[in-house]
């Protein structure tokens, strides 16, 4: 009896546990009520047949779910949810069972659990992959099918936001170790497999299809990164058909909308093409609409929301590709994914690039961001794995084509034929010994990982050995395959994205200004349309004003993004240098062809960054600069090393925002003073760059330059204040006096004398159309759009002359801080007369008889100071004077024929003293100079009387002045005088008569007829000296009859 009691108890039990686990019951009248268990009438029936208790065993256990999942039962869960649910109930059930003392009951129980799980997870294998082939029902609803709730499952597992909610009665997560247990379920049907999870890979896609940025991504993303983290789901993702679409058709674009990962790449707060959109909500009208009249604090709230969503997005795609890669097997796939998109979109670098067939910057920027994340293991301090990155992977065709890409040096044919003539293949030994090496070398870091999670640790990508042997693209090290990739993927997306923003920038800007200026058309007689032109103007001003700052958002506040883009490129120009032999001076007179065969990107990209990031505050605090400084120094003076101008000028152009006035960072000052090579090097290659700056190849090349130089001059000014650059300076002008440091001079006068003479030219003109607007009346009378015109072009003509003047500015003024103590350049004969000639004209231009047209009323908004231009100008006069100890440069202003007048320095004087702007000393000696100059004046007048008419072939072609040492020009056999050929080689390296190709070395003495012109002044002299004493006889005659004329009157 007892028996019996015991044995009762134990079936009790197990019915009881199994109703609440399943659900379901076998006796009537237990189905009463919300939430009680599901009343099974014809199973209870069939036990009944069969002499069967109707209690739930472990025996009717499948067949429960049997008769459960072949029919719908309304207001209970669908088959799938409910497979899910018993699967939960029965591990909670297992917890509470522990209670039990009987420990034989427990165990019997805790196997019917276990047996609920089994069946519940093979029955949900056949719901997911086989629902059509059973006989199990399915809701009609889409939202209610088996795939759809196992994705919404997961979700719910992820992130309970979701919305999720319809199954809320059995849960709305997976219960821990069902995904597992349904994977291992599925080994036996790897056809099975493939299918659920292609559908939930492409389930995911879409979900993200239209979801910015401040949408619920988060949970999809950490849901695709949960199921890839098990290798068989990985490796499904990797051989989905859509995780790298093929076909002619498939371009950029297509990619980025079509392959798994795309869409959630193109996430992104920076707007797209208005085809594609940036997904709801909208990231530009809810952040930054009306942003004008936004506080700053709405706007400073606005960028924290977008970095920390941003860095959410980034850091999940990041774990993503990271899970990918430690598959080896799915290894190979994700690394020629990348390598596709990134060939793929390859015409994105193109100023207009295509937004149909090209994606978007929204995913190259996150794909950006996701690579660096991928590099950070080797891009410690001491850069200890740049030995593994190979110049070959260039050069060889493999994963990614380079051949298109310019090189820094060597044309596209140069780099075909030496590439042709060297093989990168290595023997089959020793590619399996450095295999073996770098296998055990990432097992090793692999085991550092153990202990913590994949995300902090980044080195746990690193792979493993592949499980078959790879293909030839896959010769090289993971790091420097990583490398590659990354350095692309930057230079089509992080980099492009911010020339992009350069570009928003000067659009919106011009917008405003045309907006400013139909605003001023308002009046009688305005057009109709004016005011709806006006609104479609602001409209766009407000578009493009959002933009700005969506993109400000997601780049320019993202200063760590900007960092780790700097610490790579920091690898990159070390790696570079290496190439060369590495950070020292001079360079290697022949540039090594691994060098030179580079794409030219590599070196621009890390200037551009640097760029950017030199304007943002604290960007360059944690970088390491020392290399940039280093890379720089080397290169920008070396055309035989990097071929492109304008690349060489960028690094000035870094060099220049890095300066102690203009930098933010308080170490630049340090870089600049302390710095090794910049110390020794930095002022004979900008001087050098001056010069090569003159031909650039560019159809802008004559405008170019003088933007070009004007960087050069300020960073100039500068170094001329330290002492040590000072020094260098000082060095270079002694060393190459009639070498480079006097083309430098040459053409720095050369601009001096063209943006002046531009600018004042132009104020007068400015001066009179000022007038003009002025004139209400007259003004008035005229129609809008010829007031919007003539508005137009004096703002325009403004803008030119504040440019022109700027620039000049900047060139007079190093002309004054170096004559002061660098003279005798000035003064070597090609020399002397163009820089007298510069300085009586534009004397002649501030205190000459037609000043007063230079008069205007506001001329610091053009940066025309005429005060201080005089001084420096007079400044110069002086300090070339005193270094003058033959008197070659007062010769030289008096024999100006153009600008020259005597009676222009003493009027100068006057104004100087009036204005205050020159010390009293420098001021008489100016005078004295005056005095010199009137008396080489007259000294060369006596002279010209006295030498007569001079025989044509003893004068200069060019200058038609008397030549005083004839060459030969061996081209076109012309004989000019040495100092005029001089002065045109400064700037022309050509036979001024045929073109052809001349230079210094080449010119020959015409001893004969410097003999013959020697002979004829000494033949002059001669006939001077013998006709003296009539002469003083002629001139005393003259005097008594003068005296004699006096007394008579």
């Amino acid at each position: 009896m007892a028996q019996l009691k015991a044995t009762r108890s134990k079936v009790d039990i197990e019915d009881k546990v199994l109703q609440r686990v399943l659900q379901v019951t076998l006796r009537p009248g237990d189905d009463r009520g919300s939430g009680v268990p599901l009343y099974l009438e014809q199973l209870a029936a069939e036990l009944l047949s069969e002499d069967k208790p109707t209690v739930l065993s472990r025996d009717s256990i499948e067949r429960v779910f049997m008769q459960r999942l072949s029919t719908i039962y309304a207001g209970y869960d669908p088959p799938f949810s409910y497979l899910v649910g018993c699967y939960r109930r029965a591990l909670e059930e297992a917890r509470k069972a522990q209670i039990m003392k009987d420990k034989i009951i427990l165990a019997e129980i805790l196997d019917a659990l276990q047996q609920v799980k089994e069946l519940a997870v093979s029955y949900a294998v056949l719901v997911l992959a086989h629902a059509e082939d059973i006989n199990f029902p399915q809701p009609p609803e889409p939202s209610l099918s088996p795939n759809m709730q196992f994705l919404a499952l997961i979700l719910g597992d992820l992130s309970p936001n979701m919305g999720y909610d319809t199954f809320a009665s059995s849960g709305s997560t997976l219960p821990p170790g069902f995904l597992d247990d349904l994977i291992n379920r599925f080994e036996n049907e790897p056809e099975g497999l493939k299918n659920v999870f292609e559908q939930l890979f492409k389930d995911l896609q879409g979900s993200v299809m239209k979801i910015s940025p401040l949408g619920p991504f988060q949970g999809y993303l950490r849901a695709l990164g949960m199921l890839v983290s098990h290798s068989s789901l990985a490796l499904v993702l990797v051989h989905h058909p859509m995780w790298n679409p093929r076909g002619n058709h498939v371009n950029g674009r297509v990619l980025e909308v079509s392959s798994i990962l795309g869409p959630f790449f193109h996430i992104s707060v920076i707007p797209d093409h208005p085809v594609f959109g940036n997904g709801e909500p909208n990231v530009g009208q809810q952040c930054f609409s009306e942003a004008s009249t936004r506080r700053t604090s709405d706007l400073t709230s606005s960028y924290a929301l977008i970095r920390t969503v941003m860095q959410q997005l980034y850091d999940g795609l990041y774990d993503v590709i990271l899970k990918l890669l430690k598959t080896a097997e799915a290894r190979e796939k994700v690394l020629q994914y990348l390598a596709d998109v990134i060939q793929k979109n390859a015409n994105r670098v193109q100023i207009q690039a295509n937004p149909f067939t090209t994606a978007s910057n929204g995913m190259f920027v996150s794909l950006s961001a996701v690579m660096l994340k991928l590099c950070d293991p080797f891009l410690d301090e001491s850069l200890s794995k740049k030995g593994k990155i190979e110049a070959s992977y260039v050069l060889r065709k493999g994963r990614l084509d380079f051949s298109g890409l310019t090189a820094i040096l060597a044309t596209s044919e140069e780099v075909a034929k030496w590439v042709d003539s060297h093989t990168y293949g290595q023997s089959h030994g020793l590619y399996e010994a450095q295999q073996l090496h770098e296998h055990e070398e990432l097992r090793h870091l692999q085991a550092e990982e153990a202990s913590t999670s994949t995300v902090n640790n980044p080195q746990s990508y690193l792979p493993g050995p592949a499980a078959s042997k790879p293909a030839d693209h896959s010769n090289f090290s993971f790091i420097c395959e990583c490398f590659f990739l990354t350095a692309r993927v930057l230079n089509l997306g992080l980099i492009k994205a911010l020339l992009d923003f350069k570009t928003l920038v000067q659009d919106l800007s011009r917008h405003k200004e045309s907006l400013v200026a139909l605003k001023a058309m308002r009046g009688n007689g305005a057009p109709e349309e004016l005011e709806r032109d006006i609104s479609q103007a602001e409209a766009l001003v407000e578009r493009l004003s959002q933009d700005r700052l969506c993109y400000d958002a997601q780049l320019l506040k993202d200063v760590n993004l900007l960092q780790q883009g700097l610490d790579f490129y920091r690898l990159m120009v070390v790696w570079l240098a290496g190439l060369v032999g590495g950070f020292r001076l001079p360079l290697p007179s022949i540039c090594p062809m691994e060098f030179a065969c580079m794409p030219e990107h590599f070196v621009e990209d890390p200037m551009e960054l640097l760029l950017f990031a030199s304007r943002i505050p604290k960007a360059l605090d944690t970088v390491n600069l020392d290399e940039f400084m280093s890379f720089i120094v080397m290169f920008m003076g070396s055309p035989l090393h990097v071929r492109n101008p304008y690349l060489r000028a960028k690094m000035v152009e870094v060099l220049n925002a890095w300066m102690p006035s203009k930098s933010p960072s308080a170490v630049m000052a340090l870089l600049f003073e302390k710095h090794h090579l910049a110390l020794q090097y930095l002022v004979p290659n900008l001087l050098k760059l001056y010069v090569d700056i003159e031909f650039t190849g560019s159809h802008t090349q004559f405008y170019d330059k003088f933007n070009i130089r004007h960087n050069i001059a300020e960073l100039l000014e500068y170094l001329w204040l330290v002492p040590s650059h000072h020094d260098a300076w000082k060095k270079i002008a002694i060393m190459e006096e009639k070498g480079s440091y006097l083309k430098f001079l040459n053409l720095l006068i050369n601009d001096s004398i063209f943006l002046l003479d531009e600018s004042l030219k132009k104020i007068p003109e400015l001066k009179a159309m000022e007038a003009e607007i002025e004139n209400s009346d007259e003004w008035n009378q005229r129609p809008p759009q010829e007031r919007q015109e003539r508005v137009h072009h004096f703002h325009q003509q403004e803008h030119v002359v504040r440019i022109d003047m700027t620039l000049a500015n900047e060139d007079v003024k190093m002309l004054q801080y170096t004559s002061a103590e660098i003279t005798a350049p000035f003064l070597l004969p090609e020399m002397v007369e163009r820089i007298a000639s510069m300085l009586n004209y534009f004397l002649f231009q501030l205190v000459g008889p037609q000043r007063k047209a230079l008069r205007v009323k506001e001329p610091e908004k053009y940066e025309f100071r005429p005060k201080e231009l005089l001084s420096q100008i007079v400044d110069i006069y002086v300090h070339l004077d005193r270094g003058d100890a033959h008197q070659s440069f007062a010769n030289a202003i008096s024999s100006d024929g153009r600008s020259y007048r005597e009676e222009l320095f003493a009027e100068a004087a006057v104004v100087l003293r009036q204005i205050g702007g020159l010390p009293e000393k420098t001021i008489q000696e100016f005078e004295q100079l005056g005095v010199k100059a009137k008396a080489a004046a007259t000294e060369a007048k006596d002279t010209e009387a006295l030498l007569g008419e001079i025989p044509e072939e003893f004068l200069d072609p060019i200058q038609y002045t008397l030549m005083k040492d004839p060459v030969i020009l061996p081209s076109s056999k012309t004989t000019v005088d040495l100092s005029t050929i001089q002065r045109h080689l400064l700037s022309d390296q050509t036979d001024p008569f045929n073109r052809s190709v001349l230079t210094s070395d080449m010119l020959i003495p015409d001893v004969e007829l410097k003999a013959r012109i020697d002979e004829y002044l000494l033949s002059r002299q001669r006939s001077t000296h013998h006709s003296s004493n009539s002469i003083l006889l002629t001139k005393s005659l003259s005097q008594i009859c003068k005296c004699a004329m006096k007394m008579i009157l």
